[in-house]
């Protein structure tokens, strides 16, 4: 009896494609099932596929199907991860396949023989995964009542249930995770559990932890950072239930785990769980579905949950779990000041207020932690004589003056160019970088303390093949006192725990407290709550000095009170009333061409294609605009928002109206796109 192969590859299709099934791939030893990677030729290539169904006939004519050329040696993906991933393909309107291949590891993603080259020559270039290093075994701290009340509560749900873990900073609620899952592990030695953070940088000292409070178990981490070869070792660790507790970043809520029993998502309001390349998914939204549909618990963890969660748990859908009290003991929570820049001018970027505070922090012998979300010296450079400008050739931005090495770099596109000697424009040779950066604050401290150890840690401090070490190891000499004073950008604000730290200065909190976005205001609280949980973490009088033109702001006054409720209450009522989610859901078409009239009129020719609407209906499509950033990388962008105020609405629409979206081809357009539940428009 024939046999026919339901297969999906990394093509823009929303089906899979049919293959026969010859004899030599039905019997035992390479059989061909439900959810087995296979070789399968596609046009004129080979490509890697999975197989998601098997039937006993076709709708193609024999004559147009070709057969599966091979079943590769791996244990099959299971049912809830095909569903997974074919619910990530349909929500975000992408192909199966373009959501399923990119899944998993580059290495496993590659043809038998080049997958045998290419894991020779990573043995070679890097040498076989050295064992990790010996730690010692962890002793569980003793735990307040609300966390006790917490694991409870998490470790006693039997089927799906979403917790929004709502913890002030160094409340313990990495302690509530790490008391689930030793719950979820006493009760089964075999069970998983997926722990999801926002950055690289972040699991190293997460990592180790882990290993030390679970010796007896195996845990990995799961990350784009990591070698080919490590990365698919660990990953099949991962698939063959060798490993019980997964810890990674976004791409892991993808990871094949066939005894998954918990899922924990640390900052869960972080915009680094959104993906931008390929397909657009949320790696936190993913995480809440997956655990639906595996029917186990999800815990989303924040100290300022983002709206659209804090919605839900308003509305019941997430159980609200507090955790109000610092861990520590006999210390008060941060003192968080705003410092009037019209009253107290900066000096080098740093008023005296701040320059007092630092002073005192040094005489005492403690740290102090100088947050500015701006990397390089100076944002621009510029020529005193004509007023030229260091713009970027191929962005609408300026590019940023980098000291270190004396070179021109945009942000945006990664364009760099050595410093001229003189103005291009007249030839002047007083050239001055006009505003702050990490690199100019390290200077002016170096000035003012020049006894003083102070260290940077951001972007360009830990770039290159060893950057993720060199982050370690900044890290650790902060851990153990070797610094006095750090300076960085967001990457310093996030999960590290810096016993010796009491005062946090914060500079250019306004850039963003002004910007258009309508999500600024609630990204700017997230990341000064964040930077401000940094002090007096070990119980010591802290302080938090935030510079700022508009003191009065409500935003500051509600982060001098630690009171995020009133906070998300506030912004939650001007959604409301401006119907902006989270009371409104959106997708947002976006398209580069070679000029931006191209590029709108494109988008003008996709909002006039039929949507299949009923006189009336609700869902919206606004006119086509450039981008914030019109021109990037040599690319004119403009975008196109779509609105409803009903889920459902929109993806009925999104179905119409995309397959005819995608049959105008290109017609000039490099390239298009579509995200749903867009973070930025």
């Amino acid at each position: 009896m024939n046999k026919f192969a339901q297969v999906v590859v990394d093509v823009p299709v929303a089906h899979a494609l049919d293959y026969r099934v010859d004899e030599k791939w039905a019997d035992s030893t390479a059989q061909a099932q439900v959810g087995c990677l296979c070789v399968v030729p596609v046009g004129r290539r080979r490509q890697i596929g999975i197989v998601v169904g098997l039937s006993e006939q076709s709708s193609l004519a024999p004559a147009r199907l070709r057969s599966l050329e091979a079943v590769l040696p791996m244990a099959p993906l299971s049912q809830h991860w095909l569903a997974l991933c074919r619910f990530a393909a349909e929500y975000y309107h992408f192909g199966w396949g373009e959501m399923a291949l990119p899944a998993l590891p580059p290495l496993l993603r590659r043809l038998p023989a080049a997958r045998k080259r290419r894991a020779a020559a990573a043995r070679e270039s890097e040498g076989r995964s050295q064992a990790p290093a010996p730690v010692l075994p962890e002793v569980a701290p003793l735990l307040r009542a609300e966390q006790q009340i917490a694991i409870d509560e998490i470790t006693h749900a039997t089927e799906f249930a979403s917790f929004l873990l709502f913890g002030i900073t160094g409340s313990g609620k990495t302690e509530v995770y790490l008391g689930a899952i030793e719950r979820l592990l006493e009760r089964n030695g075999q069970a998983q559990a997926l722990l999801l953070v926002p950055e690289i940088n972040l699991t190293p000292q997460l990592h180790a932890r882990l290993r030390a409070r679970f010796p007896g178990y195996g845990v990995i981490s799961l990350h784009s950072a990591l070698a080919p070869r490590e990365r698919a070792d660990s990953w099949l660790l991962a698939h063959e239930g060798r490993a019980q507790i997964i810890l990674g970043t976004r791409t892991a809520v993808f990871a094949s785990l066939p005894n998954l029993r918990m899922i924990v998502v640390d900052e869960e309001h972080d915009a680094s769980f959104k993906s931008h390349g390929g397909a657009p998914f949320s790696a936190r939204d993913l995480a809440v579905k997956r655990a639906q549909l595996e029917a186990i618990p999800v815990i989303l963890g924040s100290a300022t949950p983002s709206l659209e969660s804090w919605q839900q748990a308003l509305s019941g859908r997430y159980r609200l779990l507090n955790l109000q009290q610092r861990a520590s003991t006999g210390g008060a929570d941060p003192v968080i000041e705003t410092v009037d820049l019209r009253q107290f001018p900066p000096v080098h970027g740093l008023s005296a207020p701040l320059r007092d505070a630092l002073e005192q922090t040094l005489t005492r012998a403690e740290q102090a932690l100088v947050f500015l979300n701006r990397r390089g010296f100076a944002p621009v450079l510029r020529c005193a004589a004509c007023e030229w400008l260091s713009k970027c050739p191929r962005c609408d931005a300026f590019a940023a003056y980098h000291k270190v090495g004396a070179r021109l770099r945009c942000h945006h596109c990664g364009w760099n160019a050595a410093v001229p000697a003189a103005c291009p424009d007249c030839g002047n040779q007083d050239l001055q970088g006009v505003g702050q950066g990490t690199q100019r604050i390290e200077e002016s401290l170096c000035r003012l303390w020049p006894k003083a150890r102070i260290a940077r840690i951001d972007r360009d401090s830990t770039q290159g093949v060893r950057g993720a070490n060199r982050a370690t190891q900044a890290f650790d000499a902060v851990h153990a006192g070797e610094v006095d004073i750090l300076v960085g950008t967001q990457m310093i604000t996030k999960g590290h725990d810096f016993r010796r730290v009491s005062t946090v200065c914060v500079l250019n909190a306004d850039a963003q407290l002004v910007a258009a976005d309508f999500r600024a205001p609630e990204r700017l609280f997230a990341v000064l709550m964040q930077v401000a949980g940094r002090a007096g973490r070990a119980g010591q009088q802290s302080r938090v000095l935030i510079q700022t033109r508009y003191a009065r702001h409500p935003l500051f006054a509600a982060l001098a009170r630690q009171n995020f409720p009133d906070f998300a209450q506030e912004q939650l009522a001007e959604r409301r009333a401006a119907r902006m989610p989270p009371f409104v859901h959106q997708a947002l078409l976006t398209c580069t061409a070679r000029t931006i009239e191209q590029a709108l009129q494109f988008l003008r020719t996709c909002a006039d294609l039929p949507t299949g609407q009923a006189p009336g209906g609700t869902t919206r499509l606004y006119d086509p605009v450039p981008m914030p950033l019109a021109r990037m990388a040599s690319e004119s962008r403009g975008q196109l928002l779509i609105e409803a105020p009903r889920r459902a609405d929109l993806h009925a629409l999104l179905s119409r109206w995309l397959p005819q979206v995608r049959a105008l081809g290109s017609r000039g357009i490099l390239r298009w796109s579509i995200e749903v539940d867009p973070q930025a428009i």
